[in-house]
């Protein structure tokens, strides 16, 4: 694989770390500006809707430029966004920074893997994309941990300085090694737009928004379901969380190798893994041991989706292929809050924290039943016609 993958998965690193590491340093940001951990919450609620905003609006503008350039500025703004978050003299400037911070994340990996699978051959493309999606993954792994460490140490504000150094050396990666590439003859917003006409591209958008929202409606509540329900310490979800990012790594990076071989089949088989995995955490969430397993295979069939969502977009966008890889971390995005949002109402009406688990199946199995119909619908339409037409009448050129 080429090392400009290194360069888009550090960039994937850096983005997954300021994105997930805002769990970790609540209690700090709240303490510091005098607001309730509740309040605190909103950064994180700012972020996804930063992502859900800016995704659109700038892989459309950015549609005219060279793609190396775009991702230049992309994680340049990124980058400048986290040094504002850490110097944020207020709660309100904090707010804005984040905001502003989660602008450029979805257009960066949805030009990302357009790079990605530009620099490979058609065979590998969903490896190439999985393999930059891998920094995000890790970054569940070593970045969140790392930052929650550093923040408990030296501060919050510290935290977001770290995830400045690492937007500067992705940087400096994005210049080395990602070669130059010129825009799509005939790119321009409108084109990009244009792929907005396509059910299969909002099929695709569906599949990611309700199926992985399931998902989310699970992890969101992953540490008082493993304190509450399953019994360990609060000093055992730090660790419980790696194992789900382990997890998260292993499937991502066998979801891209399957995708490559068998698109369909692998997001079909995907989110049904990801139902069943969900009522069998609900199942053995009193149980230390099977829990942890579970919270694992949680972590690789959620991730083993991303690949082929992603090619499908891509597939079903051909031609503006930017607009719609970037959507799909716009969609995952509404997923994770609307999951989140979902899994609440459940737990405060009163059906327990594992609840969420069976109400994730649910969201899961819509995300398959979308997910079919869409290669359904594909197959109709590749289907040949009929020979004489429909109901067996003549050609026109006969008749003529």
């Amino acid at each position: 694989m080429p090392i400009a993958l290194l360069a888009l998965a550090l960039g994937g690193f850096g983005i997954g770390t300021t994105e997930f590491v805002a769990m970790g340093i609540l209690p700090e940001v709240a303490e510091a500006f005098g607001v309730s951990i509740p309040t605190a919450g909103y950064m994180i609620s700012g972020y996804a809707l930063g992502v859900v905003v800016g995704a659109p609006v700038l892989a459309a503008a950015g549609a005219r430029l060279d793609r190396k350039h775009l991702l230049i500025g992309l994680m340049a703004a990124f980058t400048l966004g986290n040094l504002a978050s850490a110097l944020a003299p207020t709660f309100e400037a904090l707010l804005a920074a984040r905001f502003l911070t989660a602008l450029p994340h979805g257009t960066f990996f949805g030009i990302g893997a357009v790079v990605a699978a530009s620099l490979v051959p058609a065979t590998k493309r969903a490896q190439a994309v999985s393999l930059m999606i891998a920094g995000l993954t890790v970054a569940n792994i070593v970045g969140v941990p790392l930052g929650t460490a550093v923040s408990h140490a030296f501060g919050w504000r510290s935290t977001y300085l770290l995830v400045t150094l690492v937007g500067a050396a992705t940087l400096l990666a994005l210049i080395a090694w990602v070669p130059s590439q010129k825009p799509r003859a005939g790119a321009s917003v409108r084109a990009e737009l244009g792929a907005l006409r396509r059910g299969q591209v909002w099929l695709a958008l569906a599949v990611g928004a309700v199926g992985f929202g399931g998902m989310f409606a699970s992890y969101s509540y992953i540490s008082p379901m493993m304190t509450e329900v399953a019994g360990f310490g609060p000093g055992a979800v730090t660790l419980i969380l790696a194992v789900y990012g382990v997890g998260m790594t292993a499937g991502n990076l066998v979801g891209g190798r399957a995708a490559d071989r068998a698109l369909m089949p692998t997001m079909y088989a995907c989110m049904a893994a990801i139902a069943a995995v969900l009522l069998l955490l609900h199942a053995v969430a009193p149980y230390k041991i099977p829990a942890v397993a579970v919270v694992f295979l949680l972590g690789f069939a959620g991730s083993a989706l991303i690949p082929s969502l992603q090619m499908r977009l891509m597939n079903a966008a051909a031609d503006a292929p930017s607009l719609a890889a970037a959507l799909n971390h716009a969609a995952l995005n509404t997923a994770n809050a609307a999951g989140a949002w979902l899994g609440g109402l459940v737990i405060a009406a009163g059906y327990g924290y594992t609840a969420p688990n069976v109400l994730g199946a649910g969201l899961a199995v819509i995300g398959l039943a979308l997910a079919l119909l869409s290669g359904l619908l594909d197959r109709r339409a590749k289907a040949p016609a009929a020979p004489g037409g429909a109901a067996g009448a003549e050609p026109a050129e006969a008749r003529g």
